[in-house]
Formats: structure tokens, sequence, C-alpha cells
């Protein structure tokens, strides 16, 4: 397995970047560029190449069942992480157990899929975090027999907070309660088993952290997992046979695939397996274990220079961002993009994402330029 010097080759702009927004999307790798390229040459060389860009579909379905310990056939690719909610949303009947749980540290566009089946009868509850942090106990309080869903992401987006999934994930299975999970700021960097996590659904999409591009997405259904309705937004990907051409006749396959709509994003796929096939190289439980220790050393670097910092304290609550309160952090950005450093500001916070291409040397380099910008009074915590 390479050293995180050596995984960092694989990414030519970090010759002369720091680049800390895998957050927002993931750095450039080689493979990743050169498997667009072969997308625009199966354009060129055969006009019309479903065969070739159904046998990709293929690959990026079966190399993410591969990364979550799934079977290919618990699978659905799909648009977006939204576009995963909505298909577990439509699909179930919220009369008899119309509660959603969710969080606000749940990222927006996946708690306003739950916020629109209040047309459809369903109460949504939201747990509250502490200072950043959300609670097994919060959540755990609120789940009860009337829960039809309980939605946790297993890393915020707003600060890299880890969120108590295991824990959520039994309480929901007590009562008889489905549960989604929203990996997308776990997954490339986060070791992910379904099976030990015992969730029924999980959705991430591939720029970010597992080092893609937008356009796709993927998510994961339990197997043996039973509609109450069967999913309304479909199409030609969703038939048991896509290229029987029947207008006449709608079957669903009894697979996750029956939550598939319109053609997929074919250079987001490329994207995908491009960015699937780079982390193959790398075992997860080595890449956590650095990230664990450079966010530490990033976390004690910035609070020892007196910045005050929103994402948790406590290493094993982090995942991989370190998280700054700025009153002005678009600035702050701005200010770091001309010490060619690159982060991800949200609100009043800047995001400090880490992937295993990132080492010590990324963190002084930011460090020393916010320390700068402090100093000439840009601007204030």
């Amino acid at each position: 397995m390479p050293t995180p010097e050596e995984f960092r080759l694989r990414f030519p702009a970090l010759s002369d970047v720091t680049y800390l927004a895998s957050c927002s999307q993931g750095a450039l790798s080689d493979t990743l560029a050169t498997a667009l390229l072969e997308f625009q040459y199966t354009l060129r060389q055969y006009g019309a190449p479903w065969e070739h860009w159904m046998r990709e579909v293929d690959r990026a379905r079966q190399l993410f069942a591969d990364m979550i310990h799934s079977t290919v056939n618990e699978i659905a690719v799909v648009p977006s992480a939204s576009a995963a909610a909505y298909q577990v949303a439509s699909t179930r009947d919220w009369r008899s157990r119309p509660r959603i749980i969710s969080t606000d540290m749940e990222f927006p566009s996946v708690a306003h899929v739950w916020l629109a089946q209040r047309g459809n009868g369903a109460d949504v509850s939201y747990v509250k975090d502490r200072s950043g942090v959300v609670e097994a106990e919060d959540y755990n309080a609120v789940i009860d027999e009337s829960c039809g869903l309980v939605s946790v992401p297993l890393i915020s987006y707003r600060n890299g907070a880890r969120l108590p999934v295991r824990s959520i994930i039994e309480r929901a299975q007590s009562v008889g309660a489905l549960t989604f999970v929203d990996a997308y700021q776990a997954a490339g960097v986060e070791p992910i088993n379904v099976q030990e996590l015992g969730c029924d659904f999980l959705a991430t999409g591939s720029l970010k952290y597992m080092l893609g591009i937008p356009g796709i997405a993927f998510l994961y259904v339990r197997d043996g997992i039973q509609d109450a309705q069967e999913p309304p937004a479909t199409g030609w990907f969703g038939r048991r046979g896509p290229f029987d051409f029947n207008p006449r006749k709608i079957d669903y396959p009894a697979e996750a695939r029956r939550f598939e709509s319109g053609t997929p994003a074919i250079p987001a796929v490329y994207g995908a397996v491009a960015g699937m096939r780079v982390l193959a190289a790398l075992k997860p439980e080595t890449v956590q274990a650095h990230i664990v220790e450079l966010s530490q050393y990033a976390h004690d670097t910035l609070t020892a220079d007196g910045e005050i910092l929103w994402s948790p304290s406590e290493a094993s609550l982090r995942g991989p961002q370190v998280a700054l309160l700025d009153a002005t952090p678009d600035d702050l950005a701005g200010y770091l993009a001309t010490r060619r450093i690159i982060t991800s500001p949200r609100g009043k916070l800047l995001r400090i994402a880490l992937h295993y291409y990132n080492t010590v040397d990324d963190i002084d380099a930011i460090a020393a330029a916010i320390r700068d910008y402090r100093r000439i009074g840009a601007g204030s915590r």
C-alpha cells in the first residue's frame, strides 16, 4: 500500500497546491483525467457505444458494492443523494408510521426530501446538536413505534462530526423503524460495512472523498426490503430488461435496480470507476488512522494559534474535517486561495477537509497562512 506521500503523486495539482476541500470535491487524480479521455474516445471510436457504457455502469455498481461489503443486487445507480432519498421516501406509506427522525446536522438536500413528504402524511422531527455534536441518547429518546424512518449521516457535512450511527440503528430496529444513512462525507476515507451497520438504506455520491465527479450516486438497499408502493419516479433502467423497449409494460426488478430511472450520467460513471479504482489501492482502516492523526495535529495546531473550532475536540467524534469559526469565512478562503491553499467555506465555518493525500506539511501551510491573515487584520474570528 502506498504511503500518503506516494499516494499524492497520483494527483498532479498537489505538486503546487495545498488541497483541503475534499468535503466538497476530491482532487483530480491521473486516473480520473485518463478516464474522462477514455469516455471521449468511446464517442469518437464507436459513435453510439452503449455496450461500453453499460459495462462501465456495471463496473461502478460492483466496485461500490465491494467498497461497502454488500452484494451487487443491493446497489442502485442514481443521479444524486437527493434522488436516493426521494426513491426511499416515495415508496413508503406514512399513514401508519408517520414520523421521520432527522437532525439539524443532516445535509439540507436530504432533509428537504423528508420535509417534502409532509404532503403525504409524514411528520418530521429533528434532533438538535450539542455544540456541534449529536448524542445517541437524544436520537434514541425520540425514536418510538410511530417512526417510519430514521435518517442519520455517518459524518456531518457541517463540521465533520461523527454521529453514533450504530447505536441509533439498533434503537430504530428495536421499534421496527427503517434506517437511512447518508455516507457522503465518509465514503472514501472511512471503512463502511453495511452488514455491521445493519442499516436498511445507505446513500453516497462519488465527487467528494470518493475522488470522482458530480452526476452519480449510489443507493444501497438491504436485501429483502419491501416497498409499500413501487417507485413512482422510474425509467427504462428501472426495468427487468431495459433493452426490451416495451412502452406498455412496467416490470420492476426485485433487487435495488428497481430504484433506477433514466440513463445515468455516463461521464460521471467513468469518473466514479476511476475514483474507486484509485481508492482500491488503499486499506480503509489505514486511511482512517492517517486522517485521525492528521486531524488531531490540525486541531492542536489551530487551537494553539488561538483559532476557535466548531469540530469536535475529541478525536473519536471527529471525521475527516476540521471546522474553523470565522466571521467571514469566504474572505478567509479567498485569501488562502491566493496562497494556493484550497478550502471549503460554509456558513460561518471554514471547512478544512483531509484525505489520505494530505500531510503534516499541508496543515503547517494553512496554519501559517491563517496566522498571516490574522496578523494583517484582514479578518476576525
